[in-house]
């Protein structure tokens, strides 16, 4: 058994339930609507002999599709597959001074992860009471600065005021900004992108478009950062998307009225929600992101999420410090929405 003393052992990400058969599943944040029209239409349509060639390695139509959405330079995206793949060659390739790198305490719970997967130090800077993100607390001197914005769990969004402070006190190494909530009514960062050249702006396609299921991320940042992550990529792996994926996903990017119409749908019915949780004495910070981060005074957040468990409705529960009589409640369709108010009246009494 000497080989398992050269075994990398990390305690991995724990993605949230993935149920089967009919239940409301409001607990991995996903988007209840269907992609755009397009995709459907090129999907029907697919040519599936391409799919006996390599893709292009350089995923061209998806980041042409990006540049002209975004007014930004080819040269300035990275594709990936999802976020997390985007994000994963991000720590590999920015976080390697051997400092600390800096991340809120309630986070995205594969910050560690990937930290300690890659052996890089790290310190976690606690919100405070509000689960807000002050600009001060990251001041001190560190290897790189990673923050979602909207946060998550929490749904808590930055004033750009204050990403701005952050970005000023740390001009001399990589900030990354994780916007996968951003089109659910935040502010994104990119605007800050030509004052800061450190600056790596992330997104991705499995919330507001709908497409978790087939795995689409991208950075945007300047010419040179873009091009430190390509070359770990392709010393990596030079083929990490696949063509019927490319092709979806500028097929997506394309129809702005339909991602517009469905991020609207989203926001209204996350306020009925919001105002049905109050009603029943729900406790949550203003979420700007497609779930709500909510706790009642009265009964214990493990207690309501095993009783909807039961009653097949999914939400998360996080057991951990700070946040164990929280759960996040992903924002649904309004007939799922009404479903889950319904049973958590009866639940909270």
């Amino acid at each position: 058994m000497n080989w398992e003393s050269n075994v990398r052992k990390v305690v991995p990400y724990v993605a949230g339930e993935q149920p089967s058969g009919k239940v409301i599943k409001l607990n991995t944040n996903e988007n209840p609507y269907a992609p755009a029209p397009g995709v459907s239409a090129l999907l029907k349509g697919y040519d599936v002999s391409l799919l006996r060639k390599y893709p292009d390695m350089n995923s061209s139509s998806l980041v042409n599709a990006l540049s002209e959405k975004y007014n930004v330079k080819p040269s300035q995206i990275f594709v990936g597959i999802g976020s997390d793949d985007v994000l994963a060659m991000a720590f590999l390739t920015f976080f390697n001074s051997g400092k600390k790198i800096l991340f809120p305490d309630i986070t995205y719970s594969f910050y560690d992860v990937w930290a300690d997967l890659y052996k890089i130090p790290y310190e976690t800077i606690p919100l405070d009471d509000d689960f807000k993100i002050h600009p001060e607390d990251y001041e001190k001197e560190n290897g790189g600065v990673i923050f979602p914005n909207p946060n998550a769990p929490t749904g808590v969004a930055m004033d750009p005021a204050d990403i701005r402070k952050i970005l000023d006190h740390n001009r001399d190494v990589v900030c990354i900004v994780d916007e996968a909530y951003v089109d659910f009514g935040t502010e994104s960062a990119l605007s800050l992108l030509p004052e800061y050249d450190n600056l790596l702006v992330v997104q991705t396609f499995s919330k507001s478009r709908s497409m978790a299921g087939l795995r689409v991320g991208y950075a945007i940042g300047n010419e040179k950062i873009i091009s430190y992550l390509q070359d770990v990529k392709f010393s990596f792996n030079s083929y990490t998307m696949n063509s019927l994926t490319l092709a979806v996903g500028a097929e997506a990017v394309r129809d702005d009225e339909y991602f517009n119409t469905t991020c609207e749908k989203i926001i209204r019915t996350r306020e009925k929600l919001k105002a049905d949780l109050r009603e029943l004495g729900f406790e949550f910070p203003d979420s700007k992101a497609n779930f709500i981060f909510a706790t009642h005074p009265a009964v214990s957040a493990e207690s309501i999420y095993t009783e909807l468990k039961k009653r097949n409705i999914y939400v998360r529960y996080f057991k951990k410090p700070r946040i164990d009589n929280y759960l996040r409640i992903t924002v649904g369709t309004d007939e799922e929405c009404d479903e889950l108010v319904r049973n958590l009246k009866e639940i909270t009494g």
